[in-house]
């Protein structure tokens, strides 16, 4: 089942981006429909709200009749305050990844796949913020923990955490794009 989820991953990311305005505001039925493009194949629930409560690794995420409520101050806050993602600065693009990253996945809206799909949204924004696709790939091992302690340190409405992931992850992006564009 991973095969054909980092499968239909790559297809979706593909295709998101081509159908992405660059002042497109999101708006949650937008978060599902990304979840539905990528999943929609494997999962007959893609795209809709879980109803049941998770955890993981022990932490409870929002509860699951609390989701659709969420979503829509979500839709309501981070997403109209920081979409379209215009901002004039790395710091700022920064600042406002971080936000929607952590409040998407504290509600984790979906049963499967929250994590990539918030990802997912990240890439689309900073496309937005004329960013290349985000690199996410050195978040494993040390830096993994970091991310997971990010996310819980939300609950708080403390952002500045995810925000230094987020200004890594935007350092490696364009160092690396850099890089491809001197070869």
């Amino acid at each position: 089942m991973n095969q054909a989820e980092s499968e239909a991953l790559f297809a979706a990311t593909q295709q998101l981006i081509d159908d992405t305005d660059v002042d497109q505001r999101f708006a949650a039925d937008d978060v599902c429909g990304m979840h539905r493009t990528w999943l929609g194949e494997i999962y007959q629930r893609a795209g809709e709200y879980r109803s049941v409560n998770m955890t993981k690794d022990g932490f409870m995420f929002a509860a699951g009749d609390q989701v659709p409520r969420l979503m829509r101050e979500f839709e309501r806050g981070p997403l109209r305050d920081c979409t379209p993602c215009r901002f004039k600065n790395a710091e700022e693009q920064a600042g406002a990844l971080a936000v929607v990253h952590v409040e998407l996945i504290l509600i984790h809206p979906f049963r499967d796949g929250n994590g990539r799909c918030a990802r997912l949204l990240s890439t689309l924004m900073g496309l937005q913020a004329g960013l290349p696709a985000l690199d996410f790939s050195g978040i494993r091992g040390v830096e993994k923990r970091r991310y997971i302690t990010s996310i819980h340190q939300g609950m708080d409405r403390n952002y500045e955490p995810m925000t230094n992931v987020f200004r890594k992850v935007i350092a490696r992006t364009l160092r690396a794009h850099a890089g491809i564009r001197r070869d």
